[in-house]
């Protein structure tokens, strides 16, 4: 596949590596640098746009009509598409769990209908046969020329994607925190990665194995077990930051979000981000950090704070 354009969809330059100075990390040596993925566009931001990318690409260059992928009610993964696809001058289409929904139901759902997705509510029993093989070429068949992007965009293009991540990184890192869903991104950040350079992945679903699904992934892309356990060597895993589950956050979370915007303007969402963001704080204040360089990704994701914001009636990112 030719991965080069000019196409300012795939355009990077916004995604800066910020140094943040937080004394009683520096007064210790340490160098706190994040990635500032959320800036590469308001709605393909982070992760989905890494993830998305080459599966674009795959679209325009194998001339389908389109894609066709699976999300929630709240999806930044179904927004991200629908936005990108629009950019790319494709069409899209998404199922979304919850046939009780409509496209009026929230904002991002409105949101992704202005953008020309198609919406189809499903059941959360149909929704449940999303990576069943059988369910999907069904829906091929269906949908025919269109191409199928799994949800959270978590297919081998997508871990190509989020590899390339380390390209635009001019820094010695010694250590790297990230969230983790799917677990695409931290496979692609990993493959990517330096080697002495150590991972750590926040999962954000209580009761998720990480290495268990990290391990079928990095075994289907590269196709030998003992490689892949070997990469694995390099992974912490960190499965006390969940906050109670997916989509579950606390008072004392959001609190969190709203410090960590009054004392560096960096906005982060209650779903992924500022989980990783609360767990790699904890964890920096073990001395073993001391003199490292650490990395943070931020995988965007800040749309669903509109909503949050919303139920909770208030504001989260405030001077």
């Amino acid at each position: 596949m030719n991965t080069e354009t000019n196409h300012p969809l795939f355009d990077t330059s916004l995604s800066i590596l910020q140094e943040i100075n937080i004394p009683r990390f520096t007064a210790r040596g340490i160098k706190l640098f994040i990635k500032r993925d959320d800036l590469i566009h308001k709605e393909v931001s982070g992760n989905k746009w890494r993830k998305l990318k080459y599966n674009l690409l795959q679209v325009q260059q194998g001339n389908y009509l389109g894609v066709f992928t699976f999300g929630g009610a709240y999806s930044n993964h179904l927004l991200a598409t629908a936005s990108a696809a629009n950019r790319a001058n494709i069409k899209s289409i998404g199922f979304v769990r919850g046939d009780e929904l409509t496209e009026n139901s929230n904002n991002t759902l409105k949101r992704c209908t202005e953008l020309g997705m198609q919406l189809i509510f499903i059941s959360r029993e149909e929704y449940a046969l999303r990576n069943d093989k059988q369910y999907i070429d069904e829906l091929k068949s269906e949908h025919t020329n269109f191409y199928f992007v799994p949800e959270g965009g978590g297919n081998y293009l997508g871990i190509v994607g989020c590899q390339e991540i380390w390209k635009e990184i001019n820094q010695t890192i010694d250590e790297v925190f990230v969230a983790q869903g799917t677990t695409a991104t931290s496979c692609g950040v990993l493959l990517g990665k330096p080697a002495n350079c150590k991972l750590h992945v926040i999962p954000v679903l209580k009761g998720f194995d990480a290495y268990a699904e990290m391990l079928n992934k990095l075994k289907w892309f590269l196709f030998q077990e003992d490689l892949a356990k070997e990469l694995l060597e390099d992974v912490v895993i960190h499965h006390e930051y969940h906050f109670g589950g997916y989509g579950k956050y606390t008072h004392d979370l959001l609190t969190f979000i709203q410090e960590v915007y009054q004392n560096s303007k960096i906005p982060l969402d209650p779903i992924y981000t500022a989980k990783a963001f609360y767990g790699m704080f904890k964890e920096l204040e073990i001395k073993t950090y001391d003199n490292k360089h650490i990395l943070f990704i931020h995988t965007g994701g800040i749309q669903v704070c509109k909503e949050i914001e919303i139920k909770n009636n208030i504001s989260l990112f405030t001077n």
